[in-house]
This record gives structure tokens, C-alpha cells and sequence, in this order.
């Protein structure tokens, strides 16, 4: 029997599993019935998920977590059973701002990070930047970031909530200086000649938890069945498109109205991570942009729900011992590892571990003997311990 799962998307390259598991078959060899609902902002997905609106959503990885700090919307739980990917965001500029950088003698070479956080603080004016949501890896990685590099001035930032589709709109309005956002919305304001891309975001932490698969908390306890053919098929889906040679196919199928809606060419630097960062040509590449499974970046470790709980509450005044204990419980490895222990999937022997402290592939043990973990060391060196 076919069942139906309705599952909540914003049209970004990051969507790539869901939509790829409806379109290339995994939803429906686990006998699923794919329903995909496009949603045009990040409140209306935490919204659609908690009134029962949709049963399964890709969501960012914060939100499960502000909402168990009781900080973002309607009473209720949200769970993590699954990472969706890592990275995948760009963080850009205004042409203006650009020319002034560049004027100072930045070189937008998209890998140094401090080099460009201190060339853009070094302008010496507020910056007015947009983030997609308020509790957002986009947030918590541009609060990091130049803080390390040197913002000793809160009142020099002011951090707005824009929808993803509508970043550029609102740099070509002056209503934002900069941005961090997802692709493929980061590069629509260099083809429409209004930005300047400066950083991929895995320029300041390399694999960074970005979307998760979210459901109402208890939903997967209630529905294991249903819960398992979904994590199944996301799996088979997100190993599908870690191949490098699939990108263009996936890319094809993600263009359509239905989906994001947007050239095919400008869906590909995403998913490729190969970027035209001006409208004069320049390009960059970040082979390490955009992951889905390799390296087992879909287990959702509680280390991770750790360090971005223990930064919402520096930046909220909250307890951080309490904020990281009740963060991680979210995030669900326990039904990651029920579900696909049978599949195959890389299932590290810890659910936790030191955030920030591989500098190069490293082999764990795992369930099944060894699994190597790309690394995820942030640009400053920091480690996170979620057991301090």
C-alpha cells in the first residue's frame, strides 16, 4: 500500500534530497507517496510543521533547538531525525561595498575568512546584513565570524530576516548591505548585477550542519514505519547525489516551476560549487561547498545541536550548560541509527564528539568497523567540547 508523507521545502539547492527522492523513484521504491509543498519563508515552515500542515519538513538546523530554549513560535516540539547536508550557503555583498573593499585592497580570493572579515570591518561602518531566520546557521556562523575577526561594536551590525527568494531584491532596494544565504539565491543578486559573493560559508566552518529533516516531536516515535521509509529513502537519495556526476541531472529536475524555478545554470554553482562571484567574470570554486552523506554527514550528532544551542544562549543571556543539555536531546540519533543501521549507513560508534577538532579526513570507529569524518574545523581554530 502506498502511504503519503507531506513534506515542507523552500525552494534551495539544499532541497536537493527531497525533491531527488520524489523524482528519481527512492520515495516510491519505500512504497511512499512523496507529497512536496513549496513554502516562501522559514516562520511559515515552523508554523505548517506544528499545526499538523505538513507531517515532515527541511528545516533549519537551529530551529529545532531554539524551540526546545522555548525562543522560536507555537508551544511544542520539534525533532531532528536526520542532517539533510552541510554547507551550501555564500555570504555577499553589495557592488558598493564591494568597490570599497576592493579599494582597500581585499582581492576576494573566497577562502580566507579573517582576511575578509577584517577588510570588510576594516570599512568602518554599520552593516545592515540579511539572514534568512533569526535562528539560523547563517546567523550563528556570521555572529562567529566577525566577532573573531574584531566586531567589538554590537550596534555596528544589524541583523534583518529576509526570505531566501527575496535576498536580492532587498540588496537591489539598499535595504541590506550584505547577506548569507543559501544557493542558488546568493548568486541570482551577481547575475542581476546588484552583489558580489565574498565568502561560502565553509570558508569559516567546514561542514557545518545546515538543514535537517524536522518532524513534531513524537511523530517518528509514533510513525516508525513511516519514519524509517523516509529516512530510507532521503538516504539513498542523498548518497545519489554526493556523485558527482549526477549534479546535472539533479539540477534539471530542481529548475522546474514546481521546484525553485530558476536556470539551470545558476542551480549547477551550488551544486558544483564552482561560483561566478562578480558580474565581471571572476569565478571561484569550494569543492567543498555542498555535502549530503559522504563523510556521515547525515547522522544529526548531538555535539552539533550542542555548540549551536551553547551560541544562541550566549547570544539570548540563557544558561549555557542547561541550553546545550536540552539542545542535544533533540536531535534524535537514536531513530537515525533504528532506521538505517540495516541500510548500510555510516553509523559512528559516539553521537557526540569534539566540534571543530578534525583538520583532515579522519577515521572513527563505527558500527560496522571505521567511518572517515571530513573535517569541520572552524577558520579561528576554536574546539567545541559538548561535555565540558
Amino acid at each position: 500500500m502506498i502511504q503519503t508523507i507531506k513534506a515542507g521545502f523552500l525552494p534551495l539547492t539544499d532541497a536537493a534530497p527531497l525533491i531527488v527522492a520524489r523524482e528519481m523513484g527512492f520515495a516510491a521504491e519505500e512504497g511512499l507517496d512523496l507529497d512536496l509543498v513549496k513554502l516562501p519563508s522559514w516562520s511559515v515552515m515552523r508554523d505548517y510543521l506544528m499545526l499538523g500542515l505538513i507531517d515532515t519538513a527541511h528545516l533549519l538546523s537551529p530551529v529545532p533547538v531554539a524551540k526546545a530554549l522555548g525562543l522560536s513560535g507555537p508551544e511544542g516540539r520539534i525533532e531532528a531525525i536526520a542532517a539533510m547536508n552541510t554547507g551550501g550557503n555564500v555570504i555577499g555583498v553589495s557592488n558598493v561595498i564591494a568597490e570599497q573593499m576592493r579599494a582597500g585592497g581585499h582581492g576576494f580570493d573566497f577562502r580566507d575568512a579573517r582576511m575578509a572579515g577584517e577588510a570588510l570591518l576594516a570599512l568602518g561602518k554599520p552593516l545592515r546584513v540579511g539572514v534568512p531566520f533569526p535562528f539560523s546557521m547563517h546567523a550563528e556562523l556570521l555572529y562567529y565570524w566577525l566577532e573573531s575577526c574584531g566586531l567589538s561594536d554590537p550596534a555596528m551590525l544589524a541583523v534583518n530576516t529576509v526570505p531566501p527568494p527575496l535576498m536580492a531584491d532587498a540588496l537591489a532596494a539598499g535595504e541590506i548591505d550584505a547577506f548569507c544565504v543559501g544557493e542558488p539565491w546568493g548568486s541570482l543578486s551577481v547575475e542581476n548585477g546588484v552583489g558580489t559573493l565574498l565568502l561560502p560559508t565553509s570558508a569559516i566552518r567546514r561542514s557545518a550542519i545546515e538543514k535537517v529533516l524536522a518532524v513534531r516531536g513524537g511523530w517518528a516515535d509514533d510513525n516508525p514505519e513511516l519514519s524509517g521509509k523516509l529516512l530510507r529513502a532521503l538516504w539513498r537519495a542523498g548518497t545519489w547525489l554526493d556523485r558527482p556526476r549526477k549534479r546535472a541531472t539533479a539540477a534539471e529536475i530542481m529548475a522546474r516551476p514546481d521546484y525553485l524555478d530558476l536556470p539551470v545554470n545558476l542551480i549547477e554553482r551550488g551544486l558544483n560549487g564552482s561560483f561566478f562571484i562578480s558580474g565581471g567574470g571572476e569565478i571561484r570554486q569550494d569543492p567543498h561547498f555542498l555535502t549530503f552523506q559522504e563523510g556521515a554527514v547525515g547522522f544529526p550528532w548531538r555535539s552539533q545541536a550542542g555548540w549551536i544551542a551553547m551560541r544562541i544562549a550566549r547570544r539570548m543571556g540563557l544558561d549555557e550548560a542547561e541550553a546545550i543539555r536540552t539542545g542535544k536531546a533533540c536531535f534524535r540519533t537514536d531513530i537515525y541509527r533504528r532506521h538505517l543501521r540495516d541500510l548500510g549507513a555510516d553509523l559512528p560508534g559516539a553521537s557526540e564528539k569534539l566540534e571543530g577538532a578534525i583538520s583532515q579526513p579522519t577515521a572513527v570507529p563505527s558500527e560496522r568497523g571505521r567511518v572517515i569524518l571530513s573535517p569541520d574545523h572552524f577558520f579561528d581554530g576554536q574546539v567545541f567540547d559538548p561535555e565540558p
